[in-house]
């Protein structure tokens, strides 16, 4: 069952996704050469406790740390450490979540590490982010969830890549509904699957994470032997973006983006819900 708000949920929902906003800007800001994952994973907290939120990721499914801390060739779940530090020339995906009063956010970036990046690199970060968006402008009344992974993947799809080839959309892992539990119905995959038909209809109340992670190779992933860091089988890098969206009667808003996604859904020629926090 998909789980539909009310606006006066949703705008609990966007409480907690303020606060995951708030924990990407600190995040992004430490994220330098030299630090430690686990330094970004303290600072998530001291985040988190000072906006009086609970954290979503430590502890789902036993994962012991505050956020994911994605390195590289990491596609995703990375975990935070003392022995991964920081080097100028990394990207790194950080994704992390937040509960307030039981409701929850979910968003995840991709930041560049000092400087120097070879073009490839800002390019893959560039093309992943604006899925996205484009997958968020597809969030529409009368619209399926199909419309979300076929915008995602059309997106991809018509950006050439440096050097050639195809970018390789992750398969194994995608978006979700958002609300009450950090993963809900329905699944959203970043592309189409014609088997599994066109999913649910969009209607106001429906809240979900849509979340493309894009390599420069395949789109295989395996998992390492901490049954929890998932990493390209080619040793391709990859970026990952994500935020948490709900739909409502007056449109879009994206709950995790400090200015509801305005001024990224405008130039798509969409119009945002009023924010209910102000």
């Amino acid at each position: 069952m998909v789980q539909i708000k009310s606006p006066e949920q949703i705008a609990k929902m966007r409480a907690a996704g303020l606060v995951v906003a708030a924990i990407h800007a600190a995040t992004r800001e430490a994220a330098v050469p030299g630090a430690r994952t686990k330094d970004l994973d303290e600072v998530a907290r001291k985040v988190l406790a000072e906006h009086n939120a609970k954290p979503n990721f430590l502890g789902y499914g036993g994962f012991p740390a505050t956020i994911c801390t994605s390195v590289n060739e990491v596609v995703v779940h990375g975990i935070p450490s003392e022995d991964v530090v920081l080097k100028d020339g990394d990207i790194i995906s950080i994704d992390c979540g937040a509960i307030v009063d039981g409701w929850h956010g979910d968003a995840a970036y991709t930041a560049f590490v000092g400087s120097g990046h070879a073009p490839e690199l800002v390019e893959l970060s560039r093309v992943t982010e604006e899925s996205m968006w484009a997958g968020i402008a597809a969030m529409k009344q009368g619209n399926r969830l199909v419309d979300i992974s076929r915008a995602v993947e059309t997106y991809i799809r018509r950006q050439p890549k440096p050097g050639g080839g195809r970018y390789g959309i992750i398969e194994d892992y995608g978006g979700h509904g958002i609300g009450t539990e950090m993963h809900m119905d329905p699944h959203l995959l970043n592309y189409v699957d014609r088997r599994r038909g066109k999913g649910p209809k969009l209607v106001p109340g429906i809240c979900l994470a849509i979340e493309p992670m894009v390599s420069l190779g395949t789109a295989k992933t395996r998992v390492l032997e901490d049954d929890w860091t998932v990493i390209t089988t080619d040793g391709t890098w990859s970026s990952h973006w994500e935020h948490s969206v709900a739909l409502t009667e007056q449109g879009p808003l994206v709950l995790t983006a400090p200015d509801g996604g305005k001024a990224k859904l405008a130039e798509h020629g969409i119009t945002t819900a009023p924010d209910p926090l102000g």
